[in-house]
């Protein structure tokens, strides 16, 4: 009779029984990033980092939103325009959120052109990105300029808690510097890809591992954590 020999790959597939295997499954994710780039997984700590900024940020406005004892200003009118004489509430607010989102998918398809090696088509969806990540700002610097306008500052505002101000300007403008540095960084990767560095392998900063689109992913991770803490800001500031 022949007897079965277990090979060193179903071996090495087998689960574990018991603890171990416990142990084995909360372990294993330690295999998924042996082979990660130096770049990737420096981008993954410096998001988690910056996690952490951001949910300080948040979670000490929450704080600031439920203690205080003076009444606090209506999101609703605060962020309203007069448009041809019709009061649009958050409507600016809502460009701006729809204006964001979009670039997370003019971003993602950057990515997935750069896997395929297409150049052209890689730089113009990250200007794109870029452009649409100006706009945001812009629309953003019109929103400071108006509320600046009506008496809105860091120690106090016209419409109730003093808190609102130093929150306002605080959170927002924190995020507005990522999306600027952000928009910055697309164009630098932009104009190497549209240029041919990648393909040339030729040397230069964020061009060091030759040949590799990699650095165009990195980027995409960096805007989509920019795009998802709007997300949370919206949602917060904006809508509660």
């Amino acid at each position: 009779m022949n007897e079965i020999v277990p090979t060193v790959a179903s071996a090495e597939i087998a689960r574990p029984a018991g603890w171990r295997g416990f142990v084995a499954d909360w372990s294993s994710d330690q295999k998924a990033f042996r082979n990660v780039s130096w770049g990737k997984a420096m981008m993954w700590v410096f998001l988690l980092s910056d996690t952490f900024i951001f949910g300080s940020f948040l979670i000490g406005y929450m704080t600031v939103r439920m203690s205080t004892v003076v009444p606090w200003p209506n999101p609703s009118e605060v962020f309203a325009l007069e448009i041809a004489g019709h009061h649009l509430p958050l409507i600016l607010i809502a460009i701006m959120t729809f204006v964001l989102i979009s670039s997370s998918g003019t971003m993602a398809m950057a990515v997935n052109f750069g896997y395929r090696r297409d150049r052209r088509k890689t730089a113009i969806l990250m200007l794109a990105t870029a452009l649409l990540g100006a706009t945001f700002v812009g629309m953003q610097a019109f929103e400071w300029s108006k509320l600046i306008a009506e008496g809105v500052r860091p120690w106090g505002n016209p419409w109730g808690a003093e808190q609102f101000g130093a929150s306002f300007f605080m959170i927002t403008g924190f995020h507005g510097t990522h999306v600027t540095i952000g928009v910055i960084f697309l164009l630098i990767i932009a104009r190497k890809v549209w240029r041919g560095d990648f393909d040339r392998e030729r040397r230069g900063f964020f061009t060091s591992r030759k040949g590799n689109y990699e650095i165009v992913e990195i980027t995409g991770l960096y805007w989509h954590f920019v795009d998802l803490v709007w997300v949370f800001i919206f949602a917060l500031f904006y809508l509660w």
